[in-house]
């Protein structure tokens, strides 16, 4: 059976209306991913903003990001900034050891951490060689689109 275009719209209006980069479904032995094109900008942030800090129950995460603002301008390194809305984790399982830790040294394209969408585990790699100088979000945390994940120097 072929998802019909009607619903493949649907999703898109779905992507659209809550600004969310992806979305994933799976029944059966059917699956559909439909994803939006994002362009990073320091305005993309601020908009992916707004519908989470209208959710109670994710308003509490938004202060907290407000509140670290002034911690970043001590901040050296280039940022990591998560690719999607999701739930940070440092390592592929609760009983692994972290992709990084502070300190360490990473190459171009290393896994660096997880984010886990609609059950989507999505591995986050480094744009950038260096070594970790700070890790912005705790294990299990979510995260917003454009937000620091961690910086490398």
């Amino acid at each position: 059976m072929k998802f019909e275009t009607d619903y493949i719209e649907k999703l898109a209006k779905i992507i659209k209306d809550n600004d969310l980069t992806e979305i994933s479904l799976e029944d059966g032995e059917q699956a559909i991913t439909v994803r939006k094109d994002v362009i990073v900008s320091p305005v993309a942030a601020p908009v992916a903003a707004a519908p989470i800090a209208a959710a109670p129950v994710a308003s509490a995460p938004a202060v907290e990001t407000q509140q670290e603002a002034p911690k970043e301008e001590k901040k050296t390194g280039t940022p990591i900034t998560s690719p999607m809305v999701g739930t940070f984790y440092t390592a592929p399982s609760p009983d692994s050891a972290p992709f990084v830790a502070v300190g360490s040294t990473v190459k171009q394209g290393d896994v660096v951490c997880i984010i886990e969408a609609m059950k989507m585990m999505n591995e986050i790699k480094s744009e950038i060689a260096g070594k970790v100088v700070e890790i912005c979000v705790e294990d299990g945390q979510p995260v917003e689109y454009g937000q620091v994940l961690m910086y490398v120097e």
